[in-house]
């Protein structure tokens, strides 16, 4: 009897790998065939998981990255008075959520202010509203706001003002987009810049709200056999 088991556990284990040898091949192909269909720069794997804590400006209470666990996340670091790249990223994306229509609620974009010695909560409320609902305010202490962009590698720096010399605040423009899951999946370049394919950035949020770049359903299923 115990040798019968041992082979049927072993034949058990065989049919297994053959399984998943199978469905990697089979399934190889596609998934890097989805990869290059992306219109934006595919992060996977290269940045850790949406972690945060920071007080939310709409209503002053804390968050966390768990709270916006289920959305598509946009994270974009930037600041209330900036002259022109905040609000021109923010304007386009707004144009993006704007042509997800109903879906749009699906998404949301996660402000982080560099300048919390000007950006009140109230001030960054009022300022977020006017682009989109789906645009959230955030403001952490300095220990929070450094370690976050230190997680995803954002560059920024706040210079007060001294005799001779304005205030002046300098920051990484890019934004960071993750899956429901809070994995990250792509990074949007450019926005602020004339000529940029806001068209295929917008091509990718919809692939994404309709469920391409979710973790791996294939690797799960490998992962169970």
């Amino acid at each position: 009897m115990l040798e019968r088991i041992l082979r049927l556990a072993k034949a058990r284990r065989a049919f297994h790998t053959f399984v998943a040898i199978a469905l990697a091949v089979v399934l190889q192909p596609l998934a890097a065939d989805m990869a290059r269909a992306w219109n934006s720069t595919d992060m996977t794997g290269a940045l850790p998981q949406l972690e945060f804590t920071m007080t939310r400006a709409s209503d002053g209470k804390t968050v966390t990255a768990a709270n916006y666990r289920g959305k598509i996340a946009l994270l974009y670091f930037g600041y209330t008075f900036c002259p022109d790249v905040c609000p021109t990223t923010l304007l386009s994306i707004a144009s993006m959520l704007k042509a997800l229509g109903n879906r749009a609620d699906e998404v949301r974009v996660l402000f982080v202010t560099v300048d919390p010695n000007r950006d009140t909560l109230s001030v960054l409320n009022r300022y977020v509203k006017a682009f989109a609902p789906q645009v959230v305010g955030l403001r952490g202490t300095p220990d929070h706001l450094a370690a976050l962009a230190k997680r995803y590698r954002v560059a920024y720096s706040v210079q007060r003002a001294s005799p001779g010399h304005p205030y002046n605040v300098t920051h990484s423009a890019a934004v960071y987009v993750f899956n429901r899951n809070g994995n990250i999946k792509l990074l949007f370049t450019g926005l602020a810049t004339s000529g940029v394919d806001v068209s295929g950035m917008t091509s990718d949020l919809k692939q994404m709200v309709a469920g391409a770049g979710s973790d791996s359903w294939w690797r799960r299923i490998l992962s169970s056999l």
